[in-house]
């Protein structure tokens, strides 16, 4: 039995590489980009006004000047306008080109607009006030995002701006996730009394959708044979093979057989940890296993811990820290293992992110994920968990809402 750090460190020393695929920029939502994307020119591409309001001469009005007659209009859209006469001033709407001879902008809200003449209702204005110059915010040929950063609707619109309407992202994995046991019934299906439906792979492939792998899944019974002849054809079809129960201690938990049977390299089996010790992860040729336990709160779990930044890795995602929380109670914990407590996720008036504990009943109390929002690392290394003691934590939610 190997350290929650050893594990980890296992886990992303054996990441996949699907390769690179070009997709359709509406189709890119959530995907990770593999290539640089490039200012195609200076960004904004001209002297662009920023309010809507009169542009002017600075000088005119430096020199006392507050009453302007107005001589034209300056469009967002229209091709560039100029102030002729200096004494004079062009009406210039957000978006536009900055008039030539124009170099400071007054907004209408500190005007008064009557009979064709503006007058300044300000005794003080700056030099080149709501002017947004031509190349502020990139010059052409610079690069705007670098290859690993998960596509958002912000990436998207810069990728459009630039006029990607291809992109290069990480392929994703060709994906299986299994249910076994035969206490496990499908969830359109009443259970008897020694019966269960089968969840796990429902709660696994939300992780999987959330990286647009659609996965399909499959269920194996407590048969040895079964399980050794179905997990050879999902060897030869599958990239990443995801598998829930069958590898604890029990007399049908046939997996670790079934897995040295058919050559698979087993990386470890079983993690000094509290849930999810019995977590086996190994791999065959193109293929990656992940075999979580069955308990729904053990594997999901696992998924958060090991498999997401194992799949973050491979998908050659910008790698993000994880954020740290405040204890609010004190926790007592004996056994010498690496506790993921399961907290609510608060913040204090003070801007602090609080966890508080969930008190539930073990890995199998699947409700507490509902009321949870996290897992916070506790260390094996001590038994009691001081409140105002801060940890890492690993949020399923969105803590902010939306």
């Amino acid at each position: 039995m190997i350290s929650v750090e050893e594990a980890l460190k296992i886990v992303l020393k054996n990441i996949g590489d699907w390769g690179i695929e070009e997709i359709s920029l509406d189709q890119s939502l959530g995907r990770i980009l593999r290539e640089k994307v490039m200012a195609d020119r200076d960004f904004p591409p001209y002297d662009r006004v920023t309010m809507d309001g009169i542009g002017i001469s600075y000088k005119q009005f430096e020199g006392g000047q507050r009453v302007f007659e107005v001589a034209g209009v300056a469009a967002a859209g229209s091709v560039k306008n100029t102030l002729f006469n200096q004494s004079t001033c062009l009406e210039v709407m957000t978006g536009s080109i900055l008039p030539a001879g124009v170099d400071t902008v007054i907004r209408y809200e500190d005007l008064k607009i009557d009979s064709g003449k503006a007058t300044v209702l300000l005794d003080q204005i700056n030099f080149n006030q709501n002017i947004h110059f031509k190349g502020m915010d990139r010059k052409q040929g610079t690069e705007i995002l670098q290859p690993g950063k998960r596509l958002s609707s912000s990436e998207i619109g810069v990728c459009a701006t630039v006029g990607k309407e291809r992109i290069k992202v990480s392929r994703l994995p060709k994906t299986i996730i299994i249910s076994t046991g035969d206490e496990l019934v499908e969830i359109d299906q009443i259970p008897l009394p020694h019966q269960i439906r089968r969840s796990n792979v429902y709660r696994i492939a939300t992780v999987l959708k959330s990286y647009h792998i659609q996965p399909t899944t499959a269920h194996l019974a407590d048969q040895y044979d079964e399980i050794v002849g179905k997990l050879r054809g999902y060897l030869e079809n599958f990239d990443l093979i995801i598998l829930s129960g069958g590898v604890s201690e029990g007399k049908f938990d046939y997996l670790p057989a079934a897995f040295a049977a058919l050559g698979i390299d087993k990386l470890f089996h079983k993690v000094k940890q509290r849930p999810g010790k019995p977590f086996w992860l190994g791999s065959k040729a193109r293929s990656m296993i992940f075999a979580f336990p069955g308990n729904p709160v053990s594997s999901f779990m696992c998924a958060q811990q090991y498999f997401k930044p194992w799949l973050d890795h491979s998908l050659r995602a910008e790698e993000v820290n994880l954020p740290f929380a405040v204890l609010a109670e004190d926790v007592h914990f004996a056994p010498n293992l690496t506790y993921f407590l399961e907290v609510k996720i608060d913040f204090d008036p003070s801007g602090r992110i609080m966890a508080y504990p969930i008190k539930g009943n073990g890995s199998g109390d699947l409700a507490n994920l509902v009321d949870a929002d996290a897992f916070i690392q506790l260390p094996s290394d001590r038994t009691r968990f001081l409140k105002g003691d801060v940890y890492p934590f690993i949020t399923y939610r969105n803590l902010l809402g939306g």
